[in-house]
């Protein structure tokens, strides 16, 4: 059943198209310095980015630590902060601890909770290491089947009479402005916000150049529910964040396989007959449909900032979208950006 709508005045929609994802500052993958984490959110903020996401799990807390560190000489009004729920942090007290892809990750343990304890555990933790007491947008993160598997009615039952309320409960009081999911399957996020009243969806890899299903269901159910979509993992894992020849073709996590690659190299040969870069169409692309507010891009490096906010500003002629779609790379009833 459809929770009752809060009577609480909720905060305007975003203002920012483009946010800066945190995820890189918790060293994923690869080890980023202090002085080049500092450099790249320098380069973020001076080129106008003031949306910036984050998580406990990112490095096990260091990348909140790293983007409270940096935020906390920036004027709070002019700037937007979302972090999420659903993990917090213990001493891990000798056991061995897998980091996964953090290559540089703090000596924590990260346990999952979706109880309205553990948010609030998690979210007392966040406010600590980002040095604020309010933050914008919390996210119910990674309650999904590709995190949990089999346990995913178990886990989505508890976020529902757990999670949800501390969510809800810390929006009524002001705490939080927004509440929203972020998870990776469409079908996941309409079942949360069908059963409670969410704000928003951080939805990664599943509204990009090379995968478009939400919009059978998800997008205009959104719509419909007047829900943010914030598009994340736009690049699919890494393959459209390349030009071809590509070094290391990724996508959804793993490996891309040949009939992915093959997609990626048409895209790419039509974005160079324009004079446009696959991965400013990319970048671009999720926020012509009307339920896309933001599009958060990960970045680590300075001149990854650089890049990034070429992307965001390229001219892409209305051409390039009529030709993906007459040759069947781009659906029919996709919404492309305006010029």
């Amino acid at each position: 059943m459809l929770l009752n709508k809060s009577d609480v005045p909720r905060c305007k929609p975003m203002s920012t198209s483009f946010g800066y994802g945190a995820s890189g500052l918790g060293n994923l993958y690869r080890i980023v310095s202090d002085d080049a984490a500092d450099a790249a959110m320098a380069a973020a903020y001076d080129g106008g980015i003031r949306y910036y996401d984050t998580s406990p799990f990112y490095g096990l807390g260091l990348s909140e630590l790293r983007l409270g560190r940096f935020l906390r000489n920036k004027p709070r009004s002019e700037f937007i902060l979302s972090t999420k729920v659903g993990r917090y942090m213990v001493p891990p007290r000798g056991e061995v601890v897998d980091k996964r892809g953090w290559a540089g990750a703090l000596d924590l343990k990260s346990v999952f909770d979706y109880s309205y304890d553990g948010v609030m555990r998690s979210v007392e933790q966040s406010c600590i290491r980002l040095g604020f007491e309010q933050i914008d947008i919390l996210y119910l993160h990674d309650a999904d089947r590709f995190t949990h598997g089999a346990r995913f009615p178990e886990v989505f039952a508890e976020a529902m009479k757990g999670a949800y309320l501390a969510l809800d409960e810390l929006r009524r009081t002001g705490f939080v402005k927004m509440i929203g999911v972020g998870v990776n399957e469409q079908d996941v996020a309409a079942d949360f916000i069908r059963s409670g009243d969410f704000d928003c969806v951080m939805l990664a890899g599943r509204y990009t150049l090379l995968e478009q299903d939400s919009l059978n269901d998800f997008l205009p159910f959104a719509v419909s529910r007047n829900v943010q979509v914030i598009g994340a993992g736009i690049f699919n894992s890494g393959i459209l964040a390349q030009t071809p020849p590509y070094r290391q073709a990724k996508f959804d996590y793993a490996d891309a396989g040949p009939e992915i690659i093959a997609k990626a190299n048409r895209i790419a040969d039509i974005c160079a007959r324009h004079g446009v870069l696959p991965q400013a169409a990319a970048t671009q692309f999720p926020l012509g449909h009307p339920a896309v507010t933001s599009v958060v891009l990960g970045l680590s490096k300075a001149d990854h900032v650089a890049h990034s906010l070429e992307w965001v500003a390229a001219d892409i002629p209305a051409a390039l979208w009529a030709e993906l779609k007459h040759e069947k790379l781009l659906r029919d009833d996709a919404p492309v950006p305006s010029a």
